[in-house]
């Protein structure tokens, strides 16, 4: 596969390695790196990831990778709540879908040839370089460009979405997709390089074209770009850095390890006056989770080809609308609070020995399943009608239900209560004897191991409250 970029190279700032503070001993970096490989381990065995290192290595960088099924929870969910966050917070944010691919799109997206149209013309030795280079531009240009950020698809949207606003600032347009970036991290290399042409050759392009073998990684992000006037643009990205900080801090565990920058003057992106960052301390290093740029309008101007009546407000004033771009990688974001939610505890049993613990304490809002329904001793046909209809229940009240009664294999509860702590699991139903008898059964909290006694007729109540009170807190 061949990508190609006009006028600026497509890849990715290279990640610069954490610099360890003075005086960290190995001892301590050692512990990083077991507790990455723990996460990476449990998030494979229940199935928020597929196995296989290679996938694993994907979730760790922040790319798309193949989820589990509670993975594939687990982001909606997250996905879910940016939604309603962006939305939420004001008014004037409105939902767009735009095209991952567009054969006319310009500079910024990486243009796939596949590989046999390519070496056709390579394999062509009638060809004079001259004429080999205006058929490879020719073929590059045609070719479908991949989209790397949500940017451009929203800018192209203003126009249309100032109408419908009857053109009153500011509003904001939301949208959460695929992007599609170069993985390998190389440097591309001019089409001079690969094809030994010359530089009088290349001189007759018009644009600068490089060419790169890449296997492109899908990331998903999230976006949202506000227009606002140019006078207020630097408020406003304050207020949204502060609205995104919060918002990744209320579904943490420990919070303190989410934290926002800002973007220094030397790292700010071309058209871009102020950046902020929105970090997480993952156990490798600081990595960005969202960014926020005030980009001005040199890019809106450009989106139109400099056509300023279409792009003007009614604020009493001709100017341009400034942009304001808040983008996310969803995929670092799950990783994010996987990492945060991993706790590995150390306990002695009642026979002094020492007993390890992994819970995945993920937010109430957030985990993937809320319930596991188990059975005890008892007649097992009738535990198991009880609890498929207590599994009907749940769901009707859209609250995830795992069906630990469906497996056959003779589990002890000690081991039933480790595997679904590993899976983040609120609660723990056990139907048992006593639930035919009086309608009791037993409730056990991953979070504080206590376990009580319930009316049957009260747990789908109780455990829709307890999440209903996590998600307004």
């Amino acid at each position: 596969m061949l990508a190609q970029g006009v006028g600026r190279c497509l890849l990715p700032q290279r990640s610069r390695p954490a610099r360890s503070s003075r005086g960290l001993c190995s001892a301590a970096a050692t512990d990083a790196l077991d507790r990455v490989r723990a996460l990476l381990q449990l998030c494979a065995d229940r199935h928020y990831i597929c196995p296989g290192e290679s996938n694993a290595e994907m979730f760790r960088r922040g790319w798309s990778c193949g989820y589990g099924p509670l993975g594939v929870e687990l982001r909606r969910n997250l996905l879910q709540q940016w939604w309603h966050s962006v939305s939420g917070s004001r008014a004037r944010v409105f939902a767009v879908d735009t095209l991952s691919s567009s054969v006319g799109r310009g500079a910024g997206g990486a243009r796939v040839v596949g590989s046999e149209h390519f070496q056709q013309l390579l394999s062509q030795p009638e060809l004079s370089g001259e004429r080999l280079t205006q058929e490879l531009k020719r073929l590059m240009l045609s070719a479908p460009s991949l989209r790397p950020s949500l940017l451009q698809g929203a800018l192209e949207q203003f126009v249309p979405s100032l109408e419908m606003v009857n053109k009153k600032l500011p509003f904001g347009l939301a949208e959460a997709g695929l992007c599609f970036q170069p993985s390998d991290g190389s440097e591309p290399c001019c089409m001079r390089d690969r094809l030994n042409m010359s530089v009088s050759t290349l001189s007759s392009w018009t644009e600068d074209i490089f060419l790169f073998p890449v296997s492109l990684a899908e990331v998903t992000q999230m976006s949202l770009v506000w227009f606002c006037s140019p006078r207020t643009s630097s408020q406003w990205l304050d207020h949204w850095a502060r609205h995104r900080l919060k918002w990744w801090r209320k579904f943490a565990l420990s919070p303190s390890d989410f934290n926002s920058v800002e973007v220094p003057e030397h790292e700010l992106e071309e058209t871009a006056s102020r950046g902020m960052k929105i970090l997480y301390n993952f156990p490798w290093g600081l990595q960005s989770l969202e960014t926020l740029w005030c980009r001005g309008d040199a890019e809106l101007l450009q989106a139109y080809k400099g056509v300023r009546s279409k792009l003007q407000s009614r604020d009493g004033r001709k100017s341009i609308p400034h942009v304001v771009s808040v983008c996310g990688n969803m995929d670092r974001g799950v990783m994010a609070f996987l990492s945060n939610s991993l706790q590995q505890l150390r306990r002695e049993d009642g026979k002094k020995r020492l007993q390890h613990r992994k819970v995945l304490k993920i937010h109430p809002v957030l985990a993937p399943v809320k319930v596991a329904l188990d059975i005890g001793k008892g007649a097992t046909v009738e535990l198991r009608q009880v609890c498929e209809g207590l599994l009907q229940e749940f769901l009707e009240a859209r609250i995830s239900a795992w069906p630990g009664y469906l497996d056959t294999l003779p589990t002890s509860l000690e081991h039933l209560n480790a595997k679904y702590d590993e899976m983040g699991v609120l609660f723990t139903v056990v139907i048992g004897e006593n639930t035919l008898e009086s309608g009791l059964l037993q409730v056990r909290s991953r979070d504080t191991t206590i376990k009580e006694t319930m009316h049957i007729s009260e747990i789908r109540n109780f455990v829709f409250k307890y999440i209903s009170a996590a998600e307004k807190f």
